[in-house]
Formats: C-alpha cells, sequence, structure tokens
C-alpha cells in the first residue's frame, strides 16, 4: 500500500489511494480480459463423435469443457456449432495404459487454427465415463485453451492495421462528479493532462472513442483521524467501451481530515490523478490485448 508524501499532500498524512486487484496481477486481468474480448460472440464445444467414450459420457465431456472455458471468462457453451461460431474440435486416443484427449480450436470456415493435448487420463476411469475423470481432464486444459485464444486475437490484432497494436487507444474521458471543493475540475485537469501517452490519446468528445473514462467521486462521514472527525473518500475511475460496457475500474480510497478537500485540492488532485492514469491505461491494455504475444497460424500441438 502506498502512502503519498506529507510535503507534497499535507491533507492525506494518515492515509492512501489503493490500487486494489485487478491492478495488483494485470498479468492474470490480461488473459481474462482478452479471451472475453474475442471476436466470435461464443465458443461452442459440441459432443465429440471420437472420444472413446458412450454418447452420455461424450456429452458430460462436453459440458464440463463449456463451464471449465466460462471459468476462465470464455464465453463458451456446450451445443452444436451454428454458423459463425468459433468451436472446440475433442477427441481422445490411447497411449500405454492411458488416454490421451486432444482438443483443437476450430475456426468458423472449419480450419484448425491451434491444438493441444490434455493430460494423461487412467483408461479405466475414462472407459468408465467418470464424471471427476472427465471433469478434471477439461478444468486442467481450460487455461491452456484460453491461453490460445488469448494468441489468437493478437494474430488477428497483428493483422488489423487499425487495431490498437499500430495505433494509440482514443479515450474519451467525461469527467469527474461528486467531489467536494473545487476537485470536479482540478481532478479532470490533472488527469487530462496525465493520461497521454506513446499508446493513448485523451479527447473531449465521445465520437471515434475506443474507450470513455469518467470519475466518480463519493464521501461520506468516518470516525475519528488523530482524534479529529474524519471523511471517508471514494474516487472511482470507470473504463467503459463503446457499447457501454465496463471494461475496469480502478478505486481510490482515503481517509481525511472532515472537509479538509472542501476548497482547493492543489497537489492532492495531481496525484490521485497521476495515480488513476496508469490504472486507466493499465486497463486498456489490458481488456484490448495489445501486448500479447500473437499465436503463430502453423501453432504446432503442445503435449503434456
Amino acid at each position: 500500500m502506498r502512502r503519498f508524501l506529507p510535503v507534497l499532500l499535507p491533507l492525506c498524512l494518515a492515509g492512501c489511494f489503493d490500487m486494489p486487484h485487478p491492478f495488483s496481477d494485470p498479468g492474470q486481468r490480461a488473459r481474462q480480459l482478452a479471451t472475453a474480448n474475442l471476436p466470435p460472440a461464443r465458443l461452442a464445444v459440441p459432443t465429440p463423435a471420437d472420444s472413446l467414450l458412450s454418447d452420455d459420457a461424450a456429452q458430460l465431456w462436453a459440458h464440463a469443457l463449456a463451464e471449465a472455458m466460462v471459468a476462465q471468462s470464455v464465453p463458451a457453451i456446450a451445443q452444436p456449432t451454428k454458423p459463425g461460431d468459433w468451436w472446440v474440435k475433442m477427441s481422445a486416443r490411447t497411449h500405454n495404459a492411458s488416454v490421451i484427449p486432444h482438443y483443437v480450436i476450430m475456426t468458423p470456415d472449419g480450419k484448425a487454427r491451434a491444438e493441444s493435448d490434455g493430460p494423461a487420463v487412467d483408461m479405466a476411469g475414462w472407459s468408465a465415463g467418470d464424471a471427476m475423470a472427465l471433469k478434471g481432464a477439461a478444468t486442467q486444459e481450460a487455461p491452456e485453451l484460453a491461453n490460445l485464444l488469448t494468441g489468437i486475437q493478437a494474430d488477428m490484432m497483428q493483422q488489423d492495421q487499425h487495431s490498437l497494436m499500430h495505433r494509440a487507444a482514443r479515450i474519451y474521458f467525461s469527467g469527474v462528479t461528486g467531489a467536494p471543493g473545487d476537485g470536479d475540475k482540478s481532478l479532470a485537469r490533472a488527469f487530462y493532462a496525465s493520461l497521454p501517452d506513446a499508446t493513448n490519446s485523451v479527447q473531449t468528445q465521445p465520437k471515434g472513442a475506443d474507450f470513455t473514462v469518467r470519475g466518480v467521486v463519493k464521501l461520506a462521514d468516518g470516525g475519528s483521524l488523530d482524534g479529529k472527525p474524519s471523511q471517508h473518500i471514494e474516487i472511482a475511475w470507470h473504463v467503459l467501451t463503446p457499447d457501454g460496457k465496463e471494461a475496469g475500474a480502478a478505486t481510490q480510497l482515503h481517509d481525511i481530515p472532515a472537509h479538509s478537500l472542501d476548497g482547493a485540492w492543489g497537489d492532492t488532485a495531481s496525484m490521485a490523478a497521476e495515480e488513476a492514469a496508469g490504472a486507466v491505461r493499465t486497463i486498456v491494455t489490458n481488456y484490448s490485448g495489445r501486448d500479447h504475444t500473437p499465436l503463430p497460424v502453423t501453432n504446432a500441438t503442445k503435449s503434456k
């Protein structure tokens, strides 16, 4: 937890602005958000025909994989493929006394895009259609498939000259509301100045924006701070997609002496905005997947 320097923030000696998860683990958040933002509306998981399982057990395996992919934030559903679907082709083969599950990510036009072998499964449990064995196989493989999908998305972005891999993100900043004193204006000015860099530009009109950012401040009476009345302030920076969905939010929490921000915010606004700008840039990067490594089309089968 980082504390502001007293020299810069005389009103905030006893507290801090806390940037909680997802910023503590941007890699995991990036995987989840990038796979959730795949071009297809869903990932179909049809019942496999070549699975060394009974029809009922094969259906159970498909449902288990779909559930495991949803847990990875991939919009998967166990059903036959429909036009426009990306889908997973599942199969299994024997190896010594084990069964090796095999997974292929298929494009909407029926081409294999990436594939992976799952961990070996005991042949007896597999042949019996044991529910725990099938669910275990699906759960172990889901993170690998999610990573492959992330790489596929990155490859598609790399080939698209208009994607955020090739240009700065256009971010519409709609301002700050709810702050006491001159906080709405001073936070907005400081954030507008802090946000732009080589990969992010800021604009004051929503037209053509890739993301919208808005700041919302909430103030509530607290207990005491160093024996004096205090207030609890929360600043939430919401990052929205063009269709209004929330790509992420950075929340700053702080306990302050009561009414200490009723006037000019001064350096408090600058420090809060600078930290928030860094968090917003992280959200944009993670959600867009622009920093991910593209998966080559010639991806070889991965064995475990």
